[in-house]
């Protein structure tokens, strides 16, 4: 792990069935994230993702490149909602490596440029 190492996961489409499988999953079932109809009574004009399966693929990107037991600490903060039908982008770059941890700085962005996620990481480097 270097200073400037960057990794990188593009996330699959994130359908409609992706948020009924999380939903049941997880046992978040919010109306926002599976009925079209409750969102447009709030003007919401489609569902979109839950902000924690936003952050689990942040989390894969993670675990995709370090063993888990090297996570030593993980968050999020959310900027902007995940539509359904959207093919985010996950991101990480090490901005630092001192005292054996890596820093890094994570995001992940939709195909127009939005950021809908920004968090940090300390990894283990051994």
């Amino acid at each position: 792990m270097n200073t400037g190492d960057i990794l990188d996961l593009t996330v699959p489409k994130i359908t409609r069935t992706t948020l009924a499988l999380y939903a049941g999953a997880s046992g978040d079932h919010n109306p926002v994230h599976i009925d079209m109809d409750a969102c447009a009574a709030v003007g919401i004009p489609d569902v979109f993702a839950h902000g924690m399966l936003s952050m689990a693929y942040l989390g894969r990107l993670l675990t995709d490149h370090y063993e888990q037991e090297r996570i030593r600490s993980f968050s999020v903060r959310f900027s902007a909602i995940t539509p359904v039908n959207s093919t985010p982008r996950c991101t990480g770059t090490v901005v630092k490596v001192e005292d054996g941890l890596g820093h890094l700085d994570l995001t992940m962005t939709l195909p127009d440029g939005t950021v809908t996620l920004r968090g940090s990481a300390v990894v283990a480097v051994n």
